[in-house]
């Protein structure tokens, strides 16, 4: 079965996306076309990058970290990304956590739930360009979430009603995706 990792893009103490993250999570797991796990990027607690070789060289990775890393991110077929929106784009620990890998990510699928006060799109369209470097299809779908409208008082998350039908349409296009990508995943890679 097509496995979709929700990785929660933030670390920030008090994080709002914790709420955001667990929302889609239970949005999901009533769903039976996937399995679907919440990868929360807390528990990796991963440092700057501090591989010494880029990981598209293909290497092994020197850090017990990146291997933990490397394997939970590699045992997925899709992902969908909450991220939050600060200065105009992603949290760096989201942009820290995707450097530290590159074939795991390769041949997949990404949808985006975003929040922020402008929804998080600005986020969105940062990881959309970063997703297509590492060969990770972008499905078209996006919850935006704002914190005007779907927060009360800017931290206690209360979406809007229209919100999980933006949910569910993120999920069945990258669940689509994951799932027709898999023939290139069993393929022998490519080098770059």
């Amino acid at each position: 079965m097509t496995k979709i990792g929700i990785i929660l893009g933030s670390t920030r103490p008090g994080r709002n996306g914790e709420a955001v993250a667990r929302w889609v999570t239970e949005i999901a797991q009533r769903r039976t076309d996937a399995e679907f796990e919440l990868v929360d990027l807390a528990d990796y607690d991963l440092p700057h990058l501090d591989e010494a070789v880029p990981p598209s060289v293909g290497v092994p990775y020197s850090q017990q970290h990146t291997r933990q890393w490397s394997e939970k991110i590699a045992s997925f077929d899709g992902y969908v990304f909450v991220t939050p929106e600060y200065n105009h784009s992603t949290s760096g620990a989201l942009k820290n956590a995707i450097d530290f890998l590159y074939t795991e990510w390769n041949d997949k699928a990404a949808g985006f739930v975003s929040y922020g006060s402008a929804g998080g799109t600005r986020a969105v369209e940062h990881l959309r360009l970063i997703m297509g470097e590492l060969q990770v299809a972008d499905v078209r779908a996006q919850a935006a979430l704002s914190l005007h409208t779907d927060f009360e008082n800017y931290s206690v998350f209360a979406p809007g009603a229209h919100q999980e039908a933006a949910v569910t349409a993120v999920l069945d296009q990258t669940v689509r995706w994951s799932t027709a990508l898999a023939a290139l995943r069993t393929r022998q890679p490519v080098s770059v």
